[in-house]
């Protein structure tokens, strides 16, 4: 008998080790953008608390954009325009949660706790590990930093708005963007990610000038969906060309 790790075991334990660092990595860009959030939020006629109840409640930075961008353009009165807009973006919540139901388990408590981490960036470091239980620390690890670090961050904004001046002449707004793509690149190995990536991102971009905030991320997807349903560019390539060391799809996770 040996005490030796099992090399399973001492495997899962490194891509555990990963799955929190990405996390941690993710939290600290994403948050930095609070701050953006918070003096844009004032600065759009929220006052202190409302700003600080937005971040703790909505905890979607595009709803939350969205919404604070049509108040500050409308007034209250553009307050139904600015509900929708936040709410089309949300939509897109509901897909993640759907996608994370297995990594997040069973469990009436948890998958209510997880229902308000679920979003762009926790689902996307979850979904970039390779076994189950780095999966599910990445949700966690990265949700749970996100929405401490972004409710700090909004409250650091609000208050010093006025001193900061225009939050994206600091690049903050680049943050989350840039985290986001890291993660997203090394999975584009294949002929079909590559083209569904592509696709997307010039939808988005062309539709976002014409149409109303979440309509041009709700679109986009739907080529995702397409490409997906037709399995367009992908019948000739190997079955795991696209994710090659997702150890957790192949164990059963959909």
């Amino acid at each position: 008998m040996t005490l030796e790790p099992h090399f399973d075991d001492a495997h899962s334990a490194g891509e555990a080790r990963r799955a929190v660092r990405e996390g941690v990595g993710v939290a600290l860009a994403t948050s930095a953008y609070g701050i953006s959030f918070g003096a844009l939020a004032v600065a759009s006629g929220l006052d202190l608390w409302q700003t600080c109840v937005l971040s703790l409640v909505m905890f979607t930075g595009g709803s939350q954009f969205a919404f604070v961008g049509i108040i500050g353009a409308g007034g209250l009165a553009a307050a139904p325009s600015a509900i929708a807009s936040a709410a089309l973006l949300g939509v897109r919540n509901v897909a993640y949660g759907i996608r994370m139901s297995p990594v997040i388990g069973a469990g009436f408590w948890r998958r209510a706790a997880a229902a308000q981490f679920t979003i762009d960036e926790s689902t996307a470091v979850s979904l970039a590990q390779r076994t189950q239980r780095a999966r599910t620390l990445g949700f966690w690890v990265t949700g749970l930093g996100i929405y401490v670090g972004w409710n700090l961050s909004t409250l650091a904004g609000a208050l010093l708005g006025d001193v900061l001046g225009d939050p994206r002449a600091y690049g903050l707004d680049a943050a989350a963007a840039a985290a986001f793509l890291a993660l997203l690149w090394p999975r584009l190995r294949a002929r079909q990610p590559i083209v569904v990536g592509v696709a997307a991102a010039v939808v988005a971009t062309v539709l976002t000038p014409v149409v109303m905030p979440g309509l041009p991320v709700i679109i986009a997807a739907v080529v995702a969906i397409v490409v997906g349903w037709t399995n367009w560019l992908g019948k000739d390539e190997p079955a795991d060309a696209a994710e090659p060391d997702d150890v957790a799809e192949r164990e059963g996770l959909p």
